[in-house]
């Protein structure tokens, strides 16, 4: 009786945007992080006067993360500013390909794969998890070796503190790295699919302290997706250690592609 009921209801939209001017930001997170990664600029964004919704990113495959954030995108009226960080970029390169209504791709020290590419391979040489061993940076669930691409990741708490959250208060680090959603391994190692960035104007963040995602490798990716660049002094989750920054740019993108 409860899905008929459904059926009969014309659903409405989850968000406001088509209430007011400014568009509805959606921000996803990525590997080892949850949605409450973005409070501080969802706090922030809202005393601006924007909609916004943090949507939970399921870190299980590339291509089916990106089909639920997609989803997710086709719900809200109006203009939608996406952003994405880390590996939360890789899926918003893939979820808003071919949509009208997102106007703009924000990327905070983030993935911005072409077509074929993936996050493992992006990351490069220089990333403190590309390691000959990488059981020495990951825990792998389950510890079956090899693993395979349904193998889950977590963090070493050591590489956590001293890579992934580099910046960021030792105590609130703990914090985070006890917290810490896992990554398959499918979906980080996933090829990408056709790039949204390709026919969407973007912006892109680069922390000139990630050891994650090298600057180096952050400004590759931004000046072939034709970003627009930014920097701030922050480390791979400069968007809770410095979300004044990441407003910022989120703001021009909103302004710039309304």
């Amino acid at each position: 009786m409860l899905l008929t009921a459904f059926a009969a209801i014309r659903m409405p939209a989850f968000a406001s945007g088509s209430h007011g001017a400014k568009p509805t930001v959606v921000l996803v997170h990525g590997a080892w992080a949850d949605a409450s990664g973005w409070n501080g600029v969802v706090k922030r964004l809202q005393d601006d006067g924007y909609p916004v919704a943090a949507i939970p990113n399921e870190l299980r495959s590339l291509s089916g993360d990106a089909a639920d954030v997609r989803a997710y995108l086709q719900t809200i009226p109006g203009p939608i500013v996406l952003v994405g960080h880390s590996y939360g970029g890789a899926v918003i390169t893939n979820a808003a390909t071919g949509l009208p209504n997102v106007r703009a791709l924000v990327y905070i020290d983030a993935f911005a794969p072409d077509q074929g590419e993936n996050a493992t391979a992006l990351a490069g040489p220089d990333s403190a998890l590309s390691v000959p061993d990488p059981t020495t940076v990951f825990t792998l669930i389950p510890p079956t070796l090899p693993p395979t691409p349904a193998t889950d990741l977590y963090l070493k708490t050591s590489t956590f503190l001293t890579s992934f959250a580099n910046g960021i208060p030792a105590r609130d680090a703990r914090i985070l790295a006890a917290t810490q959603r896992p990554a398959t391994i499918g979906a980080l190692g996933e090829p990408s699919g056709v790039p949204a960035w390709k026919t969407i104007r973007s912006w892109y963040l680069i922390g000139t302290k990630d050891l994650i995602i090298p600057p180096s490798v952050e400004r590759r990716l931004a000046e072939r997706a034709g970003s627009d660049i930014s920097y701030f002094n922050a480390g791979h989750l400069g968007l809770i250690s410095d979300p004044k920054s990441v407003i910022r740019v989120v703001e021009k993108a909103a302004k710039a592609s309304a």
